[in-house]
């Protein structure tokens, strides 16, 4: 299993892309065995990396979501915001001394913080993918140009609501990701109207496309 890995992550580099390990969990915002759990996921990929040092993964991806526990939904409800910026950070701290990045996913609840909460998401990492998902879907009955000019006015309605009032030269850089169960085939035209929309602003860092073998079900 480990070899064809191997083949994988050489295979994407001769392209060009940059290979990183997805960890996820629902609870390593929790100290003890959960959080133990998610660092030594994280130590098996420094130690692929070491085991084979041409062929590594460039970084580490987080999707750690405590707002899927029922204790942790409802509006404003961030009381789970300072354990996951802790795993944040615990993360970070193995992967840079192993000259692996760090990016994880967000929802936009996490932005909605007060500005304490968002200086202490922002500067816990380099860089943060927002998924924002579910503004549209393909038999809404919405045009395509109701669904660029909302998911325009989304994107930086939550970039400005990431950073209004924080000038700190340590935060991090915001990726937008969408998916294609949200637009079908329209999905490469939204990618662009993300770009158009945020060019300019210099926290945005790009959009994602998420996939979760879906792009080969919506050609069928």
């Amino acid at each position: 299993m480990e070899g064809r890995l191997v083949r994988l992550v050489a295979l994407l580099h001769r392209s060009n892309i940059r290979v990183e390990a997805l960890l996820s969990s629902i609870d390593a915002d929790e100290p003890g065995s959960h959080r133990e759990k998610l660092l030594d996921h994280a130590q098996e990929i420094i130690r692929f990396n070491q085991r084979h040092p041409t062929q590594k993964f460039d970084g580490i991806h987080l999707d750690i979501e405590p707002q899927q526990r029922p204790e942790n939904k409802g509006q404003g409800n961030l009381r789970f915001l300072p354990g996951l910026v802790d795993a944040y950070r615990a993360v970070r701290a193995q992967a840079e001394g192993a000259r692996l990045t760090v990016n994880a996913d967000i929802q936009n609840k996490v932005l909605k913080g007060d500005l304490a909460e968002r200086r202490m998401l922002l500067s816990s990492l380099p860089r943060f993918t927002l998924m924002l998902y579910e503004l549209s879907s393909p038999n809404d009955g919405e045009s395509v140009e109701t669904k660029t000019e909302k998911l325009r006015a989304a994107s930086q309605k939550f970039l400005a609501m990431a950073y209004d009032g924080l000038g700190d030269s340590n935060l991090a850089k915001m990726v937008i990701a969408l998916r294609t169960p949200d637009y079908g085939a329209l999905l490469p035209r939204m990618l662009e109207t993300l770009d158009d929309a945020n060019h300019s602003n210099p926290h945005y860092q790009g959009w994602a496309r998420h996939s979760y073998n879906d792009s080969l079900d919506a050609a069928h």
